[in-house]
């Protein structure tokens, strides 16, 4: 009951949120085939577009490492929808190129404008996802409600990559950009705007009455709304860091899971393509049993087992199973052994959820923002890093020149990350939420 309860009231951010991830998923199949048929065609190793795919990751990791804390805090002030409007709509253009042709130089197009549109698109989505639904869901029922969230978005990349399975190349990017295009649209006839649980309309007629950075909103002098300036600044963040010992492990967890998670996307199907000699229809195949799993796992067991075990066990359970998936990859010895990794998703999702779980609850109402958006950037720091250290690292071991024989050397590197968020999230321990203390602008005092 609920589960239901739940999605009823934030039923329109869902079918935004899977009609976006569908459009975006519904090319990872074919993308790694269309690049090296651009680049390097009838080959099934071709290094160029290793660096290529790691250089894009990285620039685009900077980029969001910027973007995220800004676009998070002006969401806390503008409202979610205003913010998601943007990122969605730029999402459209890189699709459309590639839908329109896929020769060499539509592909070095569809390269440009696709780092470009990144910087702000990439990570924005789930940022303002969470927040939104930090702003509707009250403490105790958030972490099953970003694992639904998150059970969303695996059926997104469940119906994206089965529509990629039987389409061709041409038509995969065609419905791509047109499903882009509906969730454009439907999020801004649908989705009603909200900030911190208060109407966005009213906090923007607030915000423009006063000058003073505090404003209360009852006659309980303890919940205070806290406007910050448009632009965070590092000290800013720096200090929403110290003041929570929580928040901090957290961040530190976030860092090494994104550093193995962006490195996962820009080795591994190159690694199984040069390892196995897969090709679209075998990544779809494997891409269809990681969202399977995950998806049951998010929409059935999250909800049942976040409030028995706790966000805590969840996170170390779900990055123990990364490690483990990982190492199976990196010593895959037949084509059948990538399959049986990929069903280790049944535990592994409960990472991302129960992170942003435990952040969540280290700050106020009018904060998820601000919050989202700092543990978006330091993700997008580490995806700024992976690349820049496991690409060349791919391409070295993949070549004939590797100085021993072990081509899943930058995978198993993977795996080494993630061992060490286990062991930092098994020191994490939930202090009650700091949502009376507010973070300053000028960093040197909270609100109580």
């Amino acid at each position: 009951m609920g589960v239901v309860v739940v999605f009823a009231g934030l039923s329109h951010l869902f079918v935004t949120v899977f009609l976006h991830y569908s459009a975006t998923f519904m090319v990872t199949p074919a993308i790694t085939d269309v690049t090296m048929s651009a680049l390097c065609p009838s080959m099934d190793e071709c290094s160029i577009a290793i660096y290529l795919s790691g250089f894009q990751q990285a620039i685009i990791g900077l980029g969001t490492l910027v973007m995220m804390p800004i676009i998070g805090n002006l969401s806390d002030e503008y409202g979610r929808k205003t913010l998601l409007a943007l990122p969605m709509i730029l999402t459209i253009i890189p699709l459309a190129i590639l839908a329109y042709r896929r020769t060499k130089q539509f592909f070095y197009a569809y390269y440009v404008l696709r780092i470009l549109t990144s910087m702000l698109c990439e990570g924005s989505i789930q940022c303002l996802s969470l927040a939104y639904v930090a702003d509707n869901i009250p403490e105790g029922r958030r972490a099953s409600a970003f694992g639904i969230l998150s059970g969303i978005v695996s059926i997104a990349f469940i119906c994206g990559t089965l529509t990629a399975r039987f389409l061709s190349t041409a038509l995969t990017f065609q419905v791509s950009a047109a499903v882009a295009v509906v969730a454009a649209l439907y999020m801004k006839v649908f989705l009603r705007d909200s900030i911190g649980g208060i109407d966005a309309a009213s906090l923007r007629k607030i915000s423009k009455k006063t000058n003073n950075v505090v404003v209360h909103l009852d006659d309980d002098s303890s919940r205070k709304i806290q406007l910050f300036s448009r632009i965070p600044s590092v000290k800013e963040i720096l200090y929403l860091l110290r003041i929570s010992p929580t928040f901090s492990q957290a961040a530190v967890v976030a860092f090494f899971n994104n550093l193995a998670e962006g490195g996962l996307q820009s080795c591994l199907l190159y690694f199984l393509k040069s390892r196995f000699h897969f090709s679209k229809d075998q990544f779809a195949d494997l891409l269809l049993i990681s969202g399977f799993a995950g998806a049951i796992s998010q929409l059935l067991l999250m909800p049942i087992l976040a409030p028995l075990l706790g966000e805590e066990k969840l996170l170390m359970i779900g990055l123990f199973a990364s490690c483990t998936h990982m190492f199976l990859y990196a010593i895959a010895w037949s084509s059948w052994v990538p399959y049986v990794a990929s069903m280790f998703s049944i535990l592994f999702v409960f990472a991302p959820p129960s992170l942003r779980s435990i952040a969540s609850k280290q700050v106020g109402p009018t904060e998820q923002g601000k919050a989202q958006g700092c543990l978006s950037g330091i993700c997008s720091f580490a995806n700024i890093i992976s690349p820049l250290a496991l690409t060349p690292l791919t391409a070295l071991f993949l070549s004939k020149n590797a100085p021993f024989h072990f081509p899943g050397f930058s995978i198993m590197s993977i795996g080494i990350s993630l061992l060490i968020a286990f062991i930092q999230s098994t020191m994490i321990r939930v202090a009650p939420p700091i949502s009376s203390h507010k973070i300053s602008s000028n960093s040197n005092h909270m609100e109580a």
